[in-house]
């Protein structure tokens, strides 16, 4: 377990799991790193630890290096537990050291380890600097992205960002780099990353993106993920975190459903016929097997989003009601939303669906269409109109 040598000074000491396959309420089928960076001049720096579980990795790999004892400063840019958990490891193995974060961070350490409080805490602050001899790290304060505490570590003479969880992916490999990681779908995975745990903080997210504009950057490093060291990799990068900030979207529709006996099932794919008819790129998804975070991947750059249920209880199906719970936790912006379902001797389903788009800020063109048990051909004709219209307004927007 060696460290990887970022820039003359700089290494990658963090830890990778291969085996985590769920975070955040979210799978991530490919596992994930907990990115540290160990920062060496006439003082160390070390920004952000690993999970607790992965010390050991995160301490060996510093040792490759240097010896831990010699840490001068932790420099805390989030105390999440899947940065912070190692935190107490290092301030035991290095001993003299200060830890360094934002106010909010101070608090969240002492709320998560008790033995912080014996700590030599220092809080910074965007006109704070950290000379560790030749080079000087100052820092960014980034809160809500994606906590109260979060900020950004800078160093200007290598021209190094530690973005913490900007710019992240669960991505569980050996390639540090993302240009030595093409076959990883590097860039769907920072998509999925974004649209589960930064989009409801999308306008501080386009906040931060504009106040970095004119900072000289050549090497991105995320907390989790693979690096970003290429200008093209870079510039790709941040073009889609601006382009997700902003709310922008494609003619894209997703259609979510869970069905009972098949006949929301039917008026799901009759719906989908009509959206295609019209050139509008849609994907459609039976919540019994697909996973919902996935499915809000696929909503963060789409114009619409359309959901359907049987009836249950005078209301949806309890996986739908799970995914709009969700949805509006994620709070997307600029969408437009329809619901659609079949029931049997009463409704409520469409109406609780109806609701719940309203509360979450979408905009319903189209009136939500339901129909008695199993639908006949004059309402699978309807289903198929709904998803003409539904075309229509897209086109519009």
């Amino acid at each position: 377990m060696k460290a990887v040598e970022i820039k003359k000074g700089i290494y990658w000491v963090g830890a990778i799991d291969y085996n985590l396959r769920s975070f955040h309420g979210y799978t991530t089928p490919r596992g994930t790193t907990y990115n540290a960076y160990l920062v060496i001049d006439e003082k160390t720096a070390l920004i952000d630890t690993v999970k607790a579980p992965f010390s050991r990795e995160l301490l060996t790999r510093i040792s490759s290096v240097i010896n831990p004892e010699k840490i001068d400063y932790l420099i805390a840019n989030h105390v999440e537990m899947d940065h912070s958990g190692s935190a107490s490891a290092v301030v035991e193995q290095a001993g003299d050291i200060e830890v360094i974060c934002t106010a909010k961070g101070k608090e969240f350490l002492h709320g998560h380890y008790h033995d912080s409080k014996e700590w030599d805490i220092r809080t910074v602050g965007s006109e704070d600097t950290l000379r560790l001899g030749k080079r000087t790290l100052s820092f960014i304060p980034a809160p809500m992205l994606h906590w109260p505490d979060t900020m950004f570590t800078y160093s200007a003479s290598a021209r190094v960002l530690f973005s913490n969880d900007g710019f992240g992916q669960h991505i569980a490999t050996p390639r540090r780099f993302c240009d030595e990681a093409e076959d990883w779908n590097v860039f769907s995975e920072a998509q999925k990353y974004y649209a589960n745990i930064l989009m409801p903080y999308s306008r501080m997210a386009a906040k931060k993106l504009d106040e970095l504009k004119d900072v000289a950057v050549e090497v991105v490093c995320p907390s989790h993920g693979v690096i970003f060291r290429e200008k093209e990799d870079i510039n790709r990068i941040v073009s889609l975190y601006k382009s997700w900030a902003a709310g922008e979207s494609k003619e894209k529709a997703v259609l979510v459903y869970d069905t009972m006996y098949n006949s929301t099932e039917k008026m799901a794919r009759t719906i989908e016929e009509g959206l295609l008819i019209e050139g509008i790129d849609t994907r459609i998804f039976n919540l019994r097997v697909s996973d919902i975070s996935d499915i809000m991947s696929e909503i963060l750059d789409a114009k619409a989003v359309v959901v359907g249920s049987s009836t249950l209880n005078n209301g949806p199906m309890p996986s739908i009601g799970g995914f709009l719970t969700y949805l509006k936790g994620l709070r997307p912006r600029g969408k437009i939303g329809a619901a659609f379902g079949s029931y049997g001797w009463g409704g409520g389903a469409i109406k609780a669906i109806t609701g719940e788009l309203e509360a979450t800020g979408f905009e319903l063109p189209v009136e939500g269409f339901q129909t008695k048990f199993v639908p006949r051909s004059d309402a699978l004709d309807e289903s198929f109109e709904l998803g003409v219209q539904l075309a229509n307004h897209i086109k519009m927007r």
